[in-house]
């Protein structure tokens, strides 16, 4: 048992001499290698939206498959389906104030004329000030870098609500950017009794005032909704090998995930480029799933049908969010050349001494954490299949889940630098 989880965490080259004395993470990149991680990151930033199931993720996914086919990697696909809402009209709407909000997954529309109570405030301590029975409850997050409604600080006032008597729930997601941060959910059934609508801490005041005067608004949540198709797949260069190495990372999310998932994206193809060209002891397995933002749904069927057992599995690598996302300062809002330190590298405590080595000097990660105390993720699910010898990164950066998550939140030099790191993590400890 792990002392921190996901859920508790997240709720408060080929050309490279490896041998070398000088640590990785502290040795510049060639200019090569950072070019190529550049136009790794546009291009999984160019796709768009990566809504799992998506033109976006599809499109993704088929370039990160085409990449690994060129290297001389068998590709194997998996089926998946996962949940998707095309909103037509999604807003709160009291008297002259509107506002835009974000239908949580999985969305229970609300029809066209929309769903009226008078608007009751739930705190940050999820007390109400008023009776919820036939309200709209506005429910006050604390402050935070969220990600999942799994989080008690969601999960509970929010069930809290609807039990009682709360008509609809508008969840107010408090965070370092103002804007409107989408959360993770579970991809089977939905979370909750009734619907549940996300909205921005810039856009609630006029609703927390109206609140007080117990006036009446309109939630307007229209769409088309269901199943849709997507998938999984690995990469395999089997080189008759008894053990193999697996390196992961997910492609999806809720916005253009630049920040989230581009860097993760880029360090995983350097990856496939380097260890194909370079590892020759072991065979090379490289998944790349679909569906991680309705709770690992992916992850947790490629673990099932994909990946090889982890009884031959040397050492497996995940690459989860916020690999290497830019920094910010609070005060001017604009972004800084250093890396957020907001990710956290959670290894089997038998790596510990080489991520030390590894990633000195690398903000985060040059304090390893060992995975029987920290993990998150994707990477818990990893260890939960019984994966012996395990290394991940996973973190929430400043625009983690929020739509202004774009190119200014990466940088090709330290995604090229992180990636180092990791590729001498994996040589010492092989």
């Amino acid at each position: 048992m792990h002392e921190t989880d996901r859920r508790s965490f997240l709720s408060a080259s080929a050309a490279l001499s490896l041998a070398a004395s000088t640590s990785p993470a502290l040795a510049a990149p060639p200019l090569s290698q950072e070019s190529r991680v550049a136009a790794d990151l546009e291009r999984y930033i160019g796709f768009g939206s990566k809504q799992a199931g998506g033109r976006g993720d599809l499109g993704c996914g088929e370039w990160m498959l085409s990449e690994l086919a060129e290297l001389g990697f068998a590709i194997e696909r998996q089926s998946l389906s996962v949940p998707y809402f095309e909103a037509q009209r999604s807003e709160l709407v009291c008297g002259e104030a509107r506002a835009a909000v974000w239908p949580q997954p999985i969305v229970t529309p609300t029809g066209a004329e929309g769903i009226t109570g008078r608007l009751v405030r739930v705190d940050t301590e999820g007390r109400p000030f008023g009776a919820l029975k036939g309200a709209i409850a506005l429910v006050e997050l604390p402050f935070g870098r969220w990600s999942t409604a799994l989080a008690k600080p969601v999960i509970t006032p929010v069930r809290a609500a609807f039990a009682a008597g709360a008509v609809v729930v508008v969840a107010i997601t408090s965070g370092p950017t103002s804007k409107v941060i989408a959360l993770n959910a579970d991809g089977r059934k939905p979370m909750f009794a009734g619907s549940v609508a996300l909205i921005a801490p810039e856009d609630a005041s006029s609703f927390l005032d109206a609140a007080r005067t117990g006036a009446n608004a309109t939630l307007f949540m229209t769409g088309t909704g269901g199943q849709r198709p997507t998938f999984n797949f690995i990469g395999r260069l089997d080189r008759g090998k008894p053990q193999w190495l697996a390196v992961s990372t997910p492609r999806s999310g809720w916005y253009g995930c630049a920040g989230e998932r581009g860097p993760g994206v880029a360090a995983w193809l350097w990856l496939a480029r380097w260890a194909s060209a370079v590892v020759k002891d072991y065979n090379l397995a490289f998944v790349c799933n679909s569906g991680h933002e309705y709770e690992n749904l992916g992850a947790l069927e490629s673990l099932k049908a994909l990946a090889p057992k982890p009884e031959v599995t040397k050492l497996w690598l995940h690459l989860g969010a916020n690999v290497a996302a830019q920094d910010w300062h609070e005060g001017t809002g604009r972004p800084l050349p250093s890396v957020d330190p907001q990710r956290y590298l959670s290894v089997s405590h038998s790596l510990l001494p080489l991520a030390r080595t590894a990633f000195a000097g690398l903000a985060g990660p040059e304090t390893p954490y060992s995975s029987d105390f920290l993990s998150a993720g994707e990477l818990s699910e990893v260890i939960a299949a019984g994966y012996g010898t395990v290394a991940g990164v996973f973190g929430t950066h400043r625009y983690h889940h929020v739509a202004g998550g774009d190119a200014r939140c990466v940088a090709a030099h330290n995604v090229a630098a992180t990636a180092m790191a990791f590729q001498g993590l994996l040589t010492q400890a092989t």
